[in-house]
């Protein structure tokens, strides 16, 4: 499998229903001043995601990267101090997440071409 860039670049990810879960309560908050962001207040490193994703499929196959393709901002982080302060914390580990969302992806059909991508043809 060949991805573009360097796999260096930062990343934040949340899954979708904590995202929900922040939004509720950025809509039942008292006060809300300002603007809000929200993110999950951990970066990962791309290449450490799409190696978190190979495993949780069952991937076997190598990944390279690609440097003639372009990597993209070095950091995408968010400043969540304002949803910390109204009480929020995401609660679904990526890894849980990416295996759930997999799980549901499975379920959708036969899944054979999600199986022949895990084992790397």
């Amino acid at each position: 499998m060949s991805l573009w860039g360097s796999g260096a670049p930062l990343r934040e990810f949340l899954h979708v229903d904590d995202l929900a879960d922040a939004c509720l309560l950025v809509m039942q908050a008292e006060t809300v001043d300002d603007l809000v962001n929200i993110g999950s207040g951990e970066a990962l490193e791309i290449r450490r995601l799409a190696d978190l994703v190979a495993e949780v499929v069952g991937f076997e196959g190598p990944i390279a990267w690609d440097a003639t393709r372009p990597d993209g901002t070095p950091r995408k982080e968010l400043d969540s101090s304002r949803i910390r302060a109204l009480g929020f914390a995401p609660k679904i580990e990526l890894r849980e997440g990416i295996a759930a969302t997999y799980r549901w992806y499975l379920a959708q059909g036969d899944g054979s071409r999600a199986r022949s991508a895990a084992a790397g043809h």
